[in-house]
């Protein structure tokens, strides 16, 4: 019941889900005090998972200015549990295949919600009145969320992690597609180009994996951009302007780099601090840029650079590289025929990639609502057992010893 309360508020309410997360991780922990359960623990990532939060404090402590909001800045540390609870929730692949389909309903439904509010919405003004949640910030998708980076960024993650379950090939699960279109719809109505820029990205991941699905994927991200190129005018202007350095908001980032940029360079080894970026901008702001202050600088890497410097930087780093390292050789080692398990594996790896990529334009690592979510996917090549993973290997072994007589002999 909590794990479902947890997977109802990633799409629909963030306390909700940070309320279901903290009683999951309770339970988990109370339940760590028997010497089974903390044998069978799957403490997936520690290393890198403890030297980004070790200097994260380490960064906290030695920052300029006070102490105390720098360590609540790292308060976003403790959403990794996400990544230990669904870990331990998901008993095996077909628990992970349920928790991906509910998942994948969830955000359909605050994709449509998200469609209203733009379809309703009167014009681009803060709000419209009454029903809050219709024309509250609703120029752009944002469905149960503050704003629709946040609605963006968990549905491309939803939709990746769900996409090599239907591509032919795969296990197929047609009933999914619907939810999934609605999804799509969601996206496009955010008009968030980070994400979609993360969202092809992770798309592009799948077509070494799949040879029946190519040509859908292909021809699905083609008739996506004619959709675009074709649809109103504001998705037309938005598209079109995503390599376009003359654009206002493109401007506007790159000023932002430039100026974390100067403040790394003042804080090399450790960064600026946790949360370093909204008490010092206003210091390094270039003359030229619109905003003078800002909490991040719309890039995940230099955000991290800034505040937690190359040390920090490093440690995030290892995460990623860890989770790839782990899931590519999980993958390796499945069967063909282990069609489902695959389909897992893949589908957190597109899933990943999409969200980095979607994080070259913005900070989505310190968007509590979607980085829960990235940590929830990442737990998916670990419901898996070793035993399945084990076939492969075994058969390999096995024909290996078949085929060493035969040819002796001969």
């Amino acid at each position: 019941m909590l794990f479902g309360a947890f997977v109802l508020g990633l799409g629909l309410s963030i306390t909700l889900s940070e309320t279901a997360l903290a009683l999951l991780t309770l339970r988990w922990l109370w339940r760590l005090r028997d010497a089974e359960v903390r044998a069978a623990a799957r403490w997936r990532l520690w290393q890198p998972v403890l030297a980004f939060s070790a200097v994260s404090l380490m960064s906290a402590l030695a920052g300029e200015g006070p102490i105390g909001p720098a360590l609540a800045a790292c308060k976003g540390l403790l959403l990794v549990a996400a990544l230990y609870v669904t870990a331990d929730a998901l008993a095996g692949p077909e628990d992970a295949r349920r928790f991906l389909s509910a998942l994948l309903i969830v955000v359909a439904v605050a994709a449509v919600v998200g469609v209203l509010q733009t379809v309703a919405c009167p014009g681009p003004a803060a709000d419209y009145g009454a029903p809050g949640w219709l024309y509250h910030r609703c120029y752009r998708a944002r469905g149960f969320f503050s704003i629709y980076m946040t609605l963006a960024g968990v549905l491309s993650l939803v939709m990746l992690a769900n996409l090599p379950r239907l591509l032919p090939g795969g296990p197929r699960a047609r009933w999914l597609i619907p939810p999934w279109l609605a999804s799509l719809a969601g996206l496009l109505a955010t008009y968030t180009r980070g994400a979609w820029m993360g969202f092809a990205a992770g798309v592009l991941t799948l077509l070494p994996a799949t040879r029946k699905g190519r040509w859908v994927l292909v021809g699905g991200l083609v008739l996506i951009g004619l959709v675009a190129l074709t649809g109103p005018q504001h998705l037309r202007q938005r598209f079109r302007s995503m390599g376009d350095a003359d654009d206002p908001t493109v401007r506007e980032r790159i000023y932002m780099w430039r100026s974390g940029l100067a403040m790394w360079r003042q804080y090399p080894l450790l960064g600026a601090g946790p949360g370093g970026v909204k008490r010092q901008y206003i210091r390094y702001a270039l003359p030229e840029a619109v905003k003078k202050r800002t909490g991040h600088v719309h890039n995940t890497p230099l955000q991290i650079l800034v505040e937690r410097g190359l040390l920090g930087l490093a440690a995030w780093l290892w995460l990623w590289v860890a989770f790839y390292a782990h899931a590519i050789a999980r993958l390796r080692r499945l069967p063909a025929e282990a069609v489902q398990e695959r389909a897992l594996v893949i589908g957190a790896l597109s899933a990943i990639t999409g969200f980095l990529v979607g994080g070259l334009s913005e900070y989505n690592f310190g968007d509590s609502e979607v980085v829960m979510v990235a940590w929830a996917i990442m737990a998916l090549p670990w419901a898996i057992p070793a035993t399945r993973t084990a076939e492969r290997t075994s058969t390999r072994r096995t024909a290996r010893s078949t085929s060493g007589p035969s040819r002796s002999t001969a």
